[in-house]
């Protein structure tokens, strides 16, 4: 089988790629990625040799063309992905998550693919209090609250259509937060870790107290391959982590703790506008349905990120200057 995966050369996408190969010697990966400031090769380094690399757009029409041909199952993770630039700049997060999308839709049907898995985001979701106990599910409404989450939302929709509408073999994930592995710095975690690195504070949006679920980038991974090998055509299964709900500030100080450092290090700042208080998934789906569920606990998850970017300090020093 040969798979195509778009967005490869990013944070979960690498990571896919790695999961991939090891547990599928056997399989061929394509991978088709513009290679934005979130996207390295060194990333995909040591399977260089065992993989594709096309450098393209998903918003191009040629490009795709040239990646997709002998290709079996498609894994679109290519995305804009970080709220507070959708804020700033929400152009191209229209332009290559909605347009992105359509114009692999369109290809994967014309290429007859036995598989379209779209990976989606708990966001588009929208927003909790913080004193709920709902859990969302895949029936639950979508209520996007930022151009970023509202691009997926409809990135979201148009995988649907295409399945209804076309008989598309699609599939849908909507996850929790990642960690691990190669994170670009300008998320939550990986910011705060490096950040200490390099003796500097960690700034946390005021008052610290939203609420994320925080999922190890393998079980994400996993919970995809579940979905490849045993989903149902046409269905969305949300993947994420059994951790206790915690906020973005005991977070935080979990990592101080592992760092042995003090909490004199985190410095409060602005909230940003239209901030999300509380996203908690429930995987009960794809749980009872699949058997999968998460193997790594939120301790395992963060000890092993620190320990990674404690040991790649030549990565990621690199792409903090890209950070605004």
């Amino acid at each position: 089988m040969k798979l195509l995966v778009t967005g490869g050369a990013g944070f979960i996408g690498s990571n896919f790629v790695h999961y991939w190969l090891k547990h599928h010697p056997d399989d061929k990966i394509a991978v088709l990625d513009k290679l934005t400031y979130a996207g390295n090769l060194e990333n995909l380094a040591a399977v260089k040799d065992k993989i594709e690399f096309i450098k393209g757009d998903i918003c191009e029409e040629a490009d795709v063309e040239r990646a997709i041909n002998n290709v079996n199952v498609l894994v679109h993770f290519a995305a804009e992905s970080h709220v507070d630039r959708s804020i700033t700049g929400p152009d191209e997060f229209i332009r290559t998550n909605v347009l992105g999308t359509h114009q692999l839709l369109k290809s994967a049907r014309k290429h007859n693919l036995s598989r379209f898995h779209h990976v989606s985001t708990d966001e588009v979701f929208g927003s909790l209090p913080l004193n709920s106990q709902i859990k969302w599910t895949e029936n639950s409404p979508y209520n996007p609250r930022s151009p970023y989450s509202a691009s997926k939302a409809a990135s979201d929709h148009l995988v649907r259509a295409y399945f209804y509408s076309y008989g598309l073999p699609i599939t849908i994930s909507n996850c929790a937060n990642n960690i691990g592995p190669f994170m670009f710095p300008e998320k939550l975690v990986p910011l705060a870790i490096t950040n200490l690195l390099s003796g500097k504070k960690v700034p946390v949006y005021k008052p610290g107290n939203q609420i994320r679920e925080w999922l190890f980038v393998d079980d994400h991974c996993s919970g995809i391959e579940a979905i490849l090998e045993k989903g149902k055509v046409g269905q969305t299964y949300f993947i994420g982590p059994d951790n206790p709900e915690f906020s973005n500030l005991e977070v935080i100080k979990k990592i101080l703790v592992l760092m042995g450092l003090g909490e004199d290090n985190i410095e409060f700042v602005g909230d940003r506008p239209g901030h999300d208080q509380k996203y908690s998934l429930s995987h009960d789906k794809i749980t009872a349905e699949l058997g999968w569920s998460p193997k790594f606990n939120l301790e395992e998850s963060l000890k092993q990120t620190v320990d990674w970017y404690k040991t790649n300090i030549d990565w990621w020093k690199k792409l903090k200057n890209l950070i605004p």
